[in-house]
């Protein structure tokens, strides 16, 4: 057993289990009580301080009550299930900057903390939307005012799909309470004008953006205060593929030039005026400045995580050179970690942390210390630099994103000096000068954009070359580790023997397995895209698309938020098949966004398809009777027949899907005047053309669909369902569910179970729900667990 010389309270092997212990909290899917996680926390907080021999274990400890202690605080925060949609009047404070687009108003706000407040929701964090077409009303909204709305409020639940952002995940992070949206926003009442910080913060924002009128104008605001509202989708993409996105958002590098700014003026006020060195000695003055400086610009930007991380970690250097302590860079890296985690253990569940701590960690051991050299050496550790934490960190951000750019190293390798050294501390004068006098920062902010300008063009080109972005389909959980160990053996100095192998480490991450079907079977995954449908359809060689989810205009877009991530992430390279089952919006969506990421053949659709969604589309019929065969699987359409005219729901196209081992049904959303048809056809074949193993129950489950002498005649076993929760069609009907259920058929529902996974092979049909597969102690479907408590007793 390690003694106290050996195990430091606050060093490197207590910063690792103090890691290890708030990782397990988080990965685990079960919460911890209130009263054992108090004790335990007691407890392990005793034995770290006094109990060397146990130390290690006791931090590790320590860190799994803390943990779990802020989760049951986060989700006890979370809307009770009973309040579900209710209309409320709430007065509160807008706590950040509001986010206009076309049709509607993001953003936060904290609700007052009185009596007068609805009880669930006093203090809390909501994030509320104001839709209307004319955005003039909306514009009155700023950071910093304080309203009165009422609103309709839900408590925070989002999609569950392979790849997919995780919602309830981020909600959990950010403390919040509710989403929701504003009822009758013309009766919204302004209760004060704007003021503080948050408010500040966008009155310098709205100076720049009227000041610098040219394109890098967006990227000024971006990178000065962190307002990435004028960014668009396009900004994005071309950031994601070149790998710069950690450099335009507000940033501990940001924190950082602004804390080493402040102790430099701290160091020449010493310099110039030496009668105060005999009081406080000058490395003292320049700590507390950075301190000072850094905590000053992370409450301007509104405390956001990589802020406050940096923060912290500049706080405990700054304490070190104030103790006069001296310490290692390894040491130093592990006492911020601790801090961090002691502040927020849910910092873990961000990207950022791991990115940043890395990222540091991969250089401090790599590369050597600074040395006084030429500009050849200097050069040469730069390009090291990127080299090591381009490699380092390519694990991790296969595993976040689902996606390495092989364009980074050279993207970061142009943007990181020219930038960071230019463009970033440009921004960070003008709004340094504006705040001083108004007008003083327009000559900063005008150069910092004319810096920024001329290489745009390059890292767009860079963005569309064909190596850019490099998607890869998700891995099982120990790829990750395998991968760093991997990147480590490849770091190490040279001469270490068996390099080559190391490469092998890698595979299960960059190579996973994409659990394909087999010939003669067939996998169907129903994608959680909320009140809508889509169906991946895939067999050994070959993938169909059924439907893409519903778009908002100028709003939410199923097909590039939930399709196109899910594609990816199940390793689907290309569609050869793409069906419109029908022309409504929560079917045909999202297909032109599902189109541009996946070019393929004309889709299917019925004939003379109409609707907002598919104009412009050009298709081909899914007339009944068109087959085809792939890999031993038949596809075949049952409906509609040809000539039948395009009456919506009715005409869906009606697919089926044979295997060696079973047979699938997707019904789209025809209803039950089509559905006694295909029974009637179905007694005129001779074959079994409506019996299914699996069926996708027709539009969402509704009381006009699943007819009982269909349901009947499909003999299914699992009944599949795609629908939003808590929806206004109130789909699937109960009695829908029911006749299934009495047919012999188990359903499963989109809306409580998340992305399903079917499938039809040798070893039988199996379905494998997300939310089972990946358990989660956030998970938003607990909330309706009535015994299931957060509450301490």
């Amino acid at each position: 057993m390690l003694d106290a010389a050996r195990t430091p309270p606050f060093g490197k092997l207590a910063a690792i289990a103090l890691l290890a212990g708030t990782a397990a909290a988080l990965a685990s899917p079960w919460l911890c009580p209130w009263g054992l996680s108090a004790a335990m926390l007691i407890a392990a907080a005793v034995a770290w301080w006094r109990s060397p021999r146990w130390r290690v274990v006791a931090i590790a400890a320590f860190g799994f009550a803390l943990a779990s202690a802020h989760i049951a605080y986060a989700l006890n925060l979370q809307l009770p299930a009973q309040w579900e949609k209710r209309e409320v009047a709430v007065s509160g404070r807008i706590v950040d900057l509001p986010v206009h687009e076309t049709r509607r108003t993001r953003f936060e706000f904290r609700v007052d903390n009185d009596a007068s407040q609805p009880a669930p929701l006093r203090g809390g964090l909501l994030r509320l939307a104001w839709y209307d077409d004319d955005p003039r009303p909306r514009s009155v909204l700023k950071a910093g005012q304080r309203w009165r709305f009422h609103a309709r409020v839900r408590a925070p639940r989002g999609l569950r799909n392979p790849g997919g952002a995780d919602a309830e995940k981020y909600a959990l992070m950010q403390r919040l309470t509710a989403t929701g949206y504003l009822r009758n926003p013309e009766n919204s009442r302004r209760l004060s004008a704007a003021q503080g910080l948050t408010a500040w913060r966008e009155s310098i924002c709205d100076r720049i953006a009227a000041t610098v009128r040219s394109d890098g104008s967006r990227f000024v605001r971006a990178l000065a205060l962190g307002d990435t509202r004028g960014l668009g989708d396009r900004d994005w993409e071309v950031l994601r593929a070149d790998g710069l996105t950690h450099l335009i958002a507000i940033s501990g590098f940001h924190v950082g030039l602004v804390a080493g700014f402040f102790a430099l003026l701290a160091r020449a006020l010493w310099w110039s005026l030496p009668m105060l060195g005999r009081r406080v000695p000058a490395v003292i003055a320049a700590s507390v400045a950075a301190m000072f400086g850094g905590l000053l610009y992370a409450a301007a930007v509104g405390f956001a995580l990589p802020t406050v991380r940096t923060w912290l970690m500049i706080a405990v250097i700054a304490a070190l050179r104030i103790a006069r302590r001296p310490m290692h860079g390894f040491d130093a890296l592990a006492l911020a970690a601790i801090a961090v985690l002691l502040a927020d253990p849910l910092a873990l569940l961000g990207a950022g942390f791991w990115l940043s701590f890395l990222g540091v960690a991969w250089l401090l051991w790599c590369l050597p210390g600074p040395d006084a050299g030429g500009w050849r050496e200097r050069l040469r550790g730069f390009v090291s630099a990127q080299g090591v934490a381009s490699l380092g960190l390519l694990p991790v951000c296969v595993a976040l994103f689902g996606q390495a750019s092989l364009a980074g190293p050279l993207a970061n390798l142009l943007a990181v000096p020219w930038w960071s050294l230019l463009v970033v501390p440009l921004a960070l004068i003008g709004t340094g000068l504006e705040s001083v006098h108004a007008g003083a920062g327009e000559f900063a902010w005008r150069l910092a954009a004319a810096c920024f300008e001329p290489g745009w063009p390059v890292f767009s080109a860079l963005a569309e070359s064909g190596l850019a972005l490099w998607w890869l389909p998700e891995a099982r959980w120990f790829a990750l580790p395998l991968a760093l160990l991997g990147a480590f053996w490849l770091l190490l100095p040279r001469g270490v023997p068996g390099k080559a192998l190391a490469v092998l480490l890698w595979l299960p991450l960059l190579w996973p397995d994409r659990r394909l079907p087999g010939p003669g079977e067939a996998e169907l995954v129903v994608i959680d895209v909320g009140q809508g449908l889509s169906v991946l359809v895939r067999t050994a060689g070959h993938s169909l698309l059924f439907d893409a989810g519903p778009a908002v205009r100028d709003g939410f877009d199923a097909g590039e938020r939930a399709v196109v991530p899910a594609l990816h992430a199940l390793g689907v390279r290309r569609l050869d098949h793409v069906v419109v089952s029908h022309g409504d919006n929560d079917h045909a969506g999202g297909i032109k966004a599902v189109l541009r990421a996946f070019p393929a053949p004309a889709p299917f659709a019925p004939a003379d398809i109409d609707g907002e969604a598919v104009q412009g589309l050009r298709t081909r019929a899914c007339s009944a009777g068109t087959a085809w065969q792939w890999d031993g699987v038949r596809l075949r359409f049952l409906h509609p027949p040809a000539h039948f005219p395009y009456l919506k729901n009715e005409s869906s196209c009606v697919l089926r899907i044979e295997t060696e081992h079973g047979a699938a049904l997707l019904t789209g959303d025809i209803g039950e005047v089509v559905e006694r048809d295909l029974v009637r056809r179905a007694a005129q074949e001779t074959a079994q053309t409506l019996h299914a193993e699996v069926v996708l129950v027709a539009h969402h489950g509704s009381g006009g669909s699943s007819d009982p002498d269909f349901v009947q005649a499909t003999g299914a076993r699992h009944a599949l369902v795609s629908s939003g929760h808590g929806n206004r069609f109130g789909h699937p009907r109960a009695d829908v569910l029911e006749r299934w259920r009495r047919a012999g058929a188990a359903p499963r529902n989109t809306a409580d179970d998340g992305a399903l996974r079917v499938g039809l092979r040798a070893q039988g049909i199996g379905v494998e729900t997300r939310r089972q597969a990946h358990p989660r102690v956030w998970d938003a479907t607990r909330r309706t667990d009535p015994g299931l408590s957060y509450r301490p007793d």
